[in-house]
């Protein structure tokens, strides 16, 4: 009876809620990017009645910049200039590698058909390289209707027991506790961590868990933003022991996002500079923000014109990334992040422009590890389809929940980078407590080997007296350590994050992960896709709609099974 009265309590809180808110290999990559890094901008060769735009950063957010300028702004592409730190564009999305020495790629985000909104839109319009007279939008769907996901083995024990997901494992005052939360106004949980919230048994249910590794968050990460994501993600809550609503790319992201957009940018005559960061800004003086220079980090700098407008990347997840190989650790490092601290540079010129502290102060909270497994033939792939029940590309994450790092892995649909040999395979994974023993390995995730890490893993499935079977068909495992690729999570304050477009400014916008966007999430491509598209939409007054989030919190049907999975 108690649990009935719980559940009708809830039922009519979220209903209120309803109510209420309804009044290639990496050296063919490099001398590719080489071709474009002309560098024709940063040489002050610039008409004078010509307005100019300036991109600092080469990620997929600036890239959808780009295209945004072209498409509706009606920015000629050769007067867009995108600046690049690195030796390649991308960003976070990444994928490289060869058959001989293995395949590696530090992530990839997960997308979402329903909830994506602004990037299916945009690449709706970016023509597919594979696919002629389809868009990049139309191949991917495509794809995923082919090999849609439906994992089978979502949560594994230390027994090698898959286990029964249906259930989150939910107590009363778990439910509670998570009605609240979401019914609560975002002014009010600044500074708070999810910690603050939940009770410690929380931690142990199986929702914790899926939700944790699924969207890597953290005991101590922002409950602002696990609220956010409750809100934004709800239609995925009652699918989050299948990860049915996982949309799939045909390869790797760099491969399917990354080098189409790029490859249609150049075509319009778009500027690219590698290898080149952006250190300060000047601004001119007053009350209002106006950039007038790019200071470099050759020394040089480049004095903008007075219809110049510039578009800065304020934070970068994956700064200071460090890879291994199967002899050799991800080496830490002292590195400050680029990004990060050119943020810092400016914050403190004007106000409105945020605040980088909280997110890029604590390594020890933000950091987690991936690794990328190559191998000869099939047979690791083989044995993991065996105990799981999904094929290649169809099971999503596989977490071995009583793992002392928490690792999980993800098999892809074969193959997963272009130039990937028949007879190569791949698959990926990553452990989020990296200072922690191994349970067969005595040693912490960072301070471990490629060979190490996946000596690990294979014992976690049980499979170690078939150790030297299945280490003579592996060419690779690659670990890649990220201080901060949690960062975004950290607990701040609302006014931590800028606007994308800050007050008073005349002709500047930050895109990235670090900017506010009211009722959108974090660590996804649409939320720097988004971002862009405020800015230039907002900068150049173009008089079109930025696609705003779809409510389905507030679709009784979602809230009503949603309320289902709860008690279930």
């Amino acid at each position: 009876m108690k649990k009935r009265n719980a559940a009708l309590a809830i039922m009519g809180a979220l209903g209120a809620m309803y109510l209420a808110k309804k009044v290639h290999t990496e050296k063919t990559e490099n001398k590719t990017e080489k071709k474009t890094g002309n560098n024709q901008m940063l040489h002050g060769k610039r008409k004078l009645k010509e307005q100019h735009i300036y991109l600092i950063g080469g990620g997929i957010g600036m890239l959808a910049a780009a295209a945004y300028l072209i498409r509706d702004a009606h920015v000629d592409g050769k007067n867009i200039h995108v600046i690049e730190g690195r030796h390649i564009l991308g960003g976070s999305n990444d994928g490289t590698g060869t058959n001989e020495q293995g395949f590696v790629a530090r992530g990839g985000r997960m997308l979402n058909e329903e909830t994506f909104e602004n990037l299916w839109e945009l690449f709706g319009s970016i023509p597919s390289l594979k696919w002629p007279n389809h868009s990049v939008t139309e191949e991917i769907l495509n794809f995923d209707n082919l090999h849609p996901t439906h994992s089978q083995a979502r949560l594994v024990t230390k027994n090698q027991e898959i286990v029964d997901t249906y259930t989150m494992g939910f107590s009363n005052e778990d439910r509670i506790a998570m009605t609240k939360l979401l019914a609560l106004p975002e002014e009010k949980l600044d500074g708070l961590k999810i910690k603050d919230w939940f009770r410690p048994g929380f931690f142990e249910t199986n929702f914790w868990y899926m939700w944790q590794t699924t969207f890597a968050f953290q005991k101590w990460s922002s409950l602002f933003e696990l609220r956010r994501y409750m809100n934004r993600m709800i239609l995925e809550f009652s699918r989050i022991n299948t990860l049915e609503g996982v949309t799939r790319t045909p390869l790797n992201q760099y491969e399917s996002l990354i080098l189409p957009l790029k490859d249609h940018l150049e075509k319009q005559g778009v500027d690219f500079t590698l290898n080149m960061d952006v250190v300060d800004l000047v601004f001119k003086p007053g009350s209002k923000i106006t950039v007038t220079e790019l200071v470099l980090k050759d020394g040089s700098s480049l004095a903008l014109g007075d219809n110049d407008v510039v578009m800065m990347t304020n934070g970068t997840m994956t700064d200071c990334t460090t890879e291994g190989s199967w002899g050799t650790p991800a080496p830490e490092t002292t590195e400050m992040p680029r990004s990060a601290q050119l943020w810092r540079n400016i914050a403190t010129k004007k106000p409105g422009l945020g605040n980088p502290e909280p997110f890029f102060g604590n390594e020890q909270e933000t950091n987690w590890q991936s690794f990328t497994v190559t191998c000869r033939g099939n047979s690791l792939l083989k044995r993991i389809e065996a105990f799981s029940g999904n094929i290649p590309g169809s099971g999503a994450l596989m977490t071995l929940k009583d793992s002392s790092w928490l690792m999980s892995t993800v098999v892809a649909a074969q193959p997963h980078f272009g130039n990937q040999a028949a007879n190569t395979t791949i698959f990926w994974g990553y452990g989020i407590f990296t200072d922690k023993i191994g349970d067969y390995v005595k040693k912490t995730m960072r301070e471990c080997t490629g060979e190490e890490i996946l000596y690990e893993w294979v014992s976690q499935m049980g499979w170690q007296d078939d150790w030297d079977e299945i280490e003579k068909d592996i060419v690779n495992v690659i670990p890649v350590y990220m201080p901060y690729i949690d960062a975004q999570f950290q607990p701040r304050k609302m006014s931590d994050r800028p606007k994308v477009v800050p007050d008073r400014s005349t002709n500047f916008a930050m895109v990235s992960q670090f900017v506010e966007i009211p009722k959108d999430m974090v660590f996804t491509e649409e939320y720097s896709i988004r971002a862009a598209r405020t800015a230039v939409y907002k900068l150049f007054n173009v008089d079109k709609e930025v696609i705003p989030v779809t409510a389905h919190n507030r679709n009784p049907k979602v809230l009503a099974k949603a309320t289902h999975t709860m008690f279930r």
